[in-house]
């Protein structure tokens, strides 16, 4: 990777691209610590102290720390990110938009323009619910209708400029703008995540015991890497051969591909869904005041990721079976709407091809599906790893939860991968006009 930063230095194009590309996350660093007007700053800081759930802290690591502190990025990309995966489910479930995806860059240029118009009306909506909802409750300062337009309108125009500065660094810098700003925001949380651990395994004890706990740290740290990398990088190669065809007095084809199927072939979709999912009903007791020592509160408790693998209450930790079990139904489902086996072999099948050994049709979709039921599990597993480990450590240790492990691991991963292939394809392209220019 540094090798092919290196290379990407050297050439004045792509050196532009990473010096507007850094500025442009300056701005974004600006405009994190910039308050709301009227907004109490401590009031979700205080909040998330006493959920401490898995969601809650997902959510603030994709912001960079701007919502707890209600800078004017608060909401951040996610309004986008929600924008996108809703338009990728209508474009399989609405027709027209199916067909204007199919259309080439004309129908992807409609799409992403709906995506930007279905933002901001989720930056709206979500930012009226919390200057509303909270606003009474100690969020703003003087809660009045002037000072909730205000909150409104800030946070809207904050992820609408976030949105404008992902498309710029995708269009201007290296690689995808948004998914460079996500990464951005969530490494920018690790100093705290390194004075967490200071604090917590190292201070005040002795020199052995904090070698020891440095030692053990760096080791959790170095395996949990090497582990996403391999199952984000994973996949399964499915051969395929193509029939030779005779096209005027020529025989044409024959070659040899492949179908590489991801083993983690719903990225951190499934673990989003599934912390929301147990996330919701906590979020919603909150405004009851619930009592814990009710059965409905002790249900609430076990639906509370921060309550799992405490040893003296360990009946809690029930809850992680059903974010387990809903990390995998999720991972199937979402799945099985961005993948077609069926529509993939009847393409292979017009186009002559054909998987060795199998026959074109519907015993070609039957084997992908084979195949791709035993993939999806894996890539369960591996999700199931990765977001349990920090949960873990927290229960266990008292630890407050870590951003740069579980799924914020697997965004970090994946977008450094992603960033530096596209810089390399970037290199690969300048040397070759270059030769071709000598």
């Amino acid at each position: 990777m540094l090798k092919t930063l290196r290379n990407a230095w050297k050439e004045k194009e792509i050196r532009k691209k990473l010096l507007y590309t850094f500025m442009m996350l300056v701005v974004i660093r600006f405009g994190s610590e910039l308050p709301i007007p009227g907004v109490n700053t401590s009031y979700f800081a205080d909040f998330f102290a006493r959920q401490s759930g898995d969601a809650f802290n997902f959510f603030d690591a994709m912001t960079g720390g701007s919502f707890t502190s209600m800078s004017v990025l608060a909401l951040s990309i996610t309004p986008y990110i929600t924008s996108s995966i809703i338009m990728q489910l209508l474009t399989i479930a609405i027709p027209k938009l199916e067909e204007m995806q199919r259309e080439g860059e004309d129908g992807r240029k409609k799409i992403a323009e709906y995506t930007r118009y279905l933002t901001v009306a989720l930056a709206l909506i979500e930012s009226t619910a919390m200057a509303v909802g909270f606003g009474g409750q100690g969020l703003l300062i003087n809660y009045n209708v002037w000072n909730v337009i205000i909150a409104v309108m800030t946070m809207t125009a904050g992820s609408a400029f976030l949105m404008w500065v992902g498309e710029r660094i995708t269009e201007k810098g290296v690689g995808n703008g948004i998914s460079i700003v996500l990464l951005f925001n969530i490494v920018s949380s690790l100093p705290q995540d390194v004075s967490t651990l200071y604090n917590t395994f190292m201070n005040g004890r002795i020199i052995a015991v904090q070698v020891v706990a440095v030692l053990m740290m760096l080791a959790v740290a170095v395996a949990m890497v090497v582990f996403v990398v391999y199952l984000q990088d994973g996949e399964r190669r499915i051969p395929v051969q193509y029939s030779k065809k005779m096209v005027g007095r020529r025989m044409v084809g024959g070659q040899s591909s492949h179908i590489p199927l991801k083993i983690n072939t719903a990225g951190v979709i499934p673990v989003i869904f599934a912390s929301s999912i147990l996330s919701f009903p906590v979020v919603i007791a909150q405004f009851f005041n619930p009592d814990y020592s009710t059965i409905p509160g002790k249900i609430l408790m076990m639906l509370n990721s921060s309550s799992w693998f405490r040893p003296e209450m360990p009946w809690y930790s029930v809850g992680m079976v059903i974010y387990i079990v809903l990390i995998v139904l999720f991972a199937y489902f979402y799945t099985s709407i961005t993948f077609n086996p069926l529509e993939v072999a009847n393409n292979m099948k017009k186009s002559g091809g054909f998987i060795p050994g199998i026959r074109p049709g519907k015993p070609t979709s039957d084997y992908l599906n084979k195949i791709l039921n035993y993939i999806i599990f894996v890539g369960a597993v591996g999700l199931i790893i990765i977001s349990v480990i920090p949960i873990m450590i927290s229960g266990l240790f008292g630890v407050s939860r870590l951003s740069f492990l579980g799924t914020s691991l697997i965004i970090i991963v994946s977008v450094i991968l992603e960033t530096v292939k596209a810089i390399e394809s970037q290199v690969i392209v300048r040397n070759y006009k270059g030769f071709l220019n000598d």
